[in-house]
């Protein structure tokens, strides 16, 4: 079959094709034919994303093989768990930590992160979704806000606070997290900063009261 190619870099003309020329022909795994007036087909691009791969952590497929981080949006599956007439979100989140080798000792790290609005630090946190449990939840809001995996341990326990920016109030369930991965590419990191530091840095710095609880709560379990 003879091809001839218009000198328009974004359109191939075919001059003929084949079978029924009223359906559409896969070419490639990136092209399809479509026919154009009566006789004459166009390669066009696939569009739409009813067939786009995601996988359980939050990244994105594409071109089969390259990864891109993407958090999850919205709060249609929220959880919420009413107590009298007070409605409270459910919130979960990581201390993540690793422990550091020096000249005379092992010293335990912690990893905090900026705010959104960049006043202050804190450790990661979101909302627990209706689709998963605490420790998936967790472990999803640590990659997507602080762009590190690795393994949740037991539960550092609960803490109810009322939200500044929308005053809300909140139950908080916070694990510790010990770190085996650390990320260069993670939803969130055009919008925080990360950084490594001590426990005693991290309690100055982190702009929560109850995160320094549960702060206290994992040096006393360590």
């Amino acid at each position: 079959m003879g091809l001839l190619l218009s000198k328009n870099p974004s359109k191939i003309v075919l001059l003929s094709y084949f079978l029924n020329p009223m359906v559409p022909k896969k070419v490639n795994n990136n092209h399809y034919v479509k026919k154009v007036n009566n006789n004459m087909v166009s390669l066009v691009a696939r569009t739409g994303m009813h067939l786009q791969r995601y996988d359980s952590v939050g990244t994105k497929k594409v071109n089969n093989d390259i990864v891109s981080p993407v958090a999850r949006t919205g709060r249609h599956l929220q959880r919420y768990n009413t107590v009298g007439t007070v409605g409270y979100r459910q919130v979960v989140g990581c201390i993540p930590y690793r422990y550091r080798k020096t000249n005379k000792s092992v010293e335990l790290e912690v990893l905090v992160i900026s705010s959104q609005k960049g006043k202050g630090m804190l450790f990661p946190k979101g909302g627990w979704e209706m689709d998963e449990d605490k420790k998936a939840a967790a472990l999803r809001e640590t990659f997507e806000e602080a762009g590190v995996r690795g393994v949740v341990e037991d539960e550092l326990g609960m803490w109810i606070y009322k939200s500044k920016r929308c005053d809300t109030m909140h139950h908080a369930y916070m694990f510790p997290l010990l770190v085996n991965e650390q990320l260069d590419l993670w939803p969130e990191q055009n919008i925080r900063q990360r950084k490594w530091m001590t426990a005693t840095e991290a309690r100055e710095v982190c702009q929560q009261g109850w995160m320094k609880e549960a702060l206290d709560k994992l040096i006393g379990d360590q």
